[in-house]
């Protein structure tokens, strides 16, 4: 496997006195609408109540009456499971102080592994880095969510209050055209290879900008759509999810073109290229996998 997923160390958390999880959002006036939602979901409270060696990221009143007013916010509301998966994506396997997290960033399963809205190994994964001391955690879109109360423990781990509701990662066809990827997006529809990059578990997708498909269109103006699906599939991995924080310098990785290799290269300063192409956008989080995108 070219990729290994993150180790998830079992930190020791001291409490005073033994808290429930619901003991501590209970006190706290910041979530009550977090409560609220947990209420409807007695079973989940109930586990997330006896689990043990959890992370749990708790949005404040602020974040959910924020989130009320969007698309997405109607559509959880509507929707119990929505809901419900929205809740578990909040939910960290592993107990996380701040401190913990790296300033290069580390991406941490959740317990969102409802099909419906994930196919990826272990639950879906949430962002997080650590700036001088301040962690803001992404999620789908790379939507940002800020830790403004950090490591209230509680007897099962620990809770950090964050200011906006998470976004559960999109497939990659959303995902492109929410971020204006519209030549791939159309290039997808064209090769019907939508299906297989929306359902494939555990995929990373090197995306190119429009500029850099308008840079050599006058080349893919003649190519038929089996040679297009080609150059699509060259760049998509499949099996293994190669968030930056995981990608080797040297390192060659075999894609779903026929097996050809790209090699990944790490100039420093953070920077990552995928043969000569630059990552302009790393770390896309979506349904599946991971999205990078690419200037060629």
């Amino acid at each position: 496997m070219l990729f290994r997923l993150p180790l998830i160390l079992s930190l020791g958390v001291s409490c005073a006195g033994a808290q429930s999880l619901e003991d501590v959002l209970t006190s706290n006036s910041q979530l009550t609408s977090l409560v609220n939602a947990l209420e409807e979901f007695p079973d989940l409270l109930e586990e997330l109540n006896s689990a043990q060696n959890i992370t749990v990221l708790a949005p404040d009143n602020a974040a959910f009456a924020a989130l009320a007013s969007t698309p997405a916010g109607q559509a959880a509301a509507s929707d119990p499971s929505l809901l419900e998966a929205v809740l578990e994506y909040h939910v960290i396997s592993g107990t996380y102080l701040a401190s913990d997290i790296p300033a290069t960033g580390a991406f941490v399963p959740t317990l969102l592994t409802n099909a419906s809205y994930t196919n990826v190994t272990g639950g879906q994964r949430v962002e997080g880095i650590n700036t001088d001391g301040s962690v803001t955690f992404f999620s789908g879109g790379k939507a940002e969510s800020d830790v403004s109360q950090a490591d209230i423990t509680f007897d099962g781990g620990v809770v950090h209050i964050i200011d906006s509701v998470l976004t559960i990662p999109a497939n990659i066809t959303a995902t492109a055209q929410a971020a204006g990827l519209t030549t791939l997006a159309n290039a997808l529809i064209q090769t019907n290879l939508l299906e297989t990059v929306n359902v494939l578990p555990d995929l990373t997708v090197f995306a190119p900008t429009n500029a850099a498909f308008a840079a050599i269109n006058s080349t893919v103006g003649n190519l038929t759509n089996t040679q297009l699906a080609g150059v699509l599939e060259y760049h998509v991995i499949n099996g293994t999810v190669g968030y930056s924080t995981l990608l080797t310098n040297g390192e060659t990785i075999s894609t779903l073109d026929n097996g050809l290799n790209v090699t990944i290269t790490l100039p420093g300063s953070g920077a990552v290229k995928v043969n000569q192409a630059n990552v302009v956008i790393p770390d896309v989080l979506v349904a599946n996998g991971v999205v990078h995108v690419i200037d060629r």
